[in-house]
């Protein structure tokens, strides 16, 4: 017998009824093939997740997990490459709370100001992940501060699956090409679609933890590094978005760092859309040849995020 899953298809629509008033439900925009340079075929449905509040789609899983459960007098915290702390942050001070964000020595800049902007108290640790958890942790004990996870908690799983949700609702699609990091927002959509589509895992060749765990069979300790670290680099998957993709994702691929880079600056000039390292990983899937649609395959491509600094934007 199987162990039950962390999140299921009914938890999603629970947290999308909850969260339905505080996020915005971003655009499906359909896009020729061609207009990407990808040849011909079905349209690309591309949903634009990067215009989000806080810039990510890690407003739901703050969202949720902040209506579900208590609210200490000592607020939240957590650890974050910089999306989920902009997103906690939001979250917190539409919610009245105080908010601490402990951040790597590397998270970008335009993400820790974002962080600062939303009203959160900001701590620079360092570039090692066990050390960065560990000081939240140690936060969270002296202050009673509620810790919320960026990845690895069901009501963060069951918030990011509602992406999925108004994905499939908008578009017609056989395939959802998702980037993973931690394994949240992966591991929320396939459990919403439950196998109704395929869905496909895309990491950067540098942080390819999905990729390492599906193929031991568990998560495995991976080195992070490169062009998309800040935002798909965990040292870990999560342990609850992998038990549901080992059910529910059908394919994990790796993208080169200049795929992505590409598919940034193919975004920007065919499209004018901006958006992140990670948030284009995705759509380099495509554009790499990592992963090859059969011709008539409808694919949805999920552009999940939109906070990098300019001075980083790729030529």
């Amino acid at each position: 017998m199987t162990d039950p899953l962390p999140v299921t298809r009914a938890d999603v629509e629970a947290a999308h009824a909850a969260i339905r008033p505080l996020v915005r439900r971003t655009p499906v925009i359909a896009v020729e093939r061609s207009v990407l340079g990808l040849g011909d075929g079905s349209p690309l449905a591309l949903k634009l997740e990067q215009l989000q509040h806080t810039g990510s789609f890690k407003a739901r899983g703050a969202s949720w997990n902040l209506l579900s459960g208590d609210l200490p007098e000592a607020g939240v915290a957590g650890a974050s490459g910089g999306n989920h702390g902009a997103a906690l942050a939001w979250a917190a001070a539409r919610a009245g709370v105080p908010c601490d964000i402990f951040v790597f020595s590397h998270t970008p800049d335009a993400k820790a100001k974002r962080i600062e902007g939303y009203g959160a108290r900001v701590h620079r640790v360092s570039s090692d992940f066990d050390e960065l958890m560990a000081a939240t942790h140690d936060h969270v004990d002296a202050t009673g501060a509620r810790l919320v996870h960026a990845y690895d908690q069901p009501g963060t799983l069951a918030g990011q699956g509602t992406v999925a949700l108004e994905f499939l609702a908008d578009a017609d699609v056989d395939t959802l090409l998702v980037a993973t990091g931690g394994g949240g927002l992966i591991g929320g959509m396939a459990a919403y679609a439950e196998n109704r589509v395929k869905v496909v895992s895309v990491e950067p060749e540098a942080c390819p933890q999905m990729h390492a765990a599906l193929e031991a069979g568990k998560p495995v300790p991976v080195p992070s590094s490169g062009y998309a670290r800040d935002s798909l680099g965990p040292a870990l998957i999560g342990a609850l978005g992998f038990a549901v993709a080992q059910q529910f994702v059908d394919d994990a691929v790796l993208v080169p760092d200049d795929a992505i880079r590409g598919a940034q600056a193919t975004l920007w000039d065919r499209l004018r859309l901006v958006v992140e390292p990670g948030g284009a990983a995705a759509l380099a899937a495509l554009t790499s040849g990592a992963y090859q649609p059969e011709p008539d395959e409808r694919v949805g491509v999920l552009l999940c995020g939109a906070n990098v600094d300019a001075v980083h934007w790729p030529d």
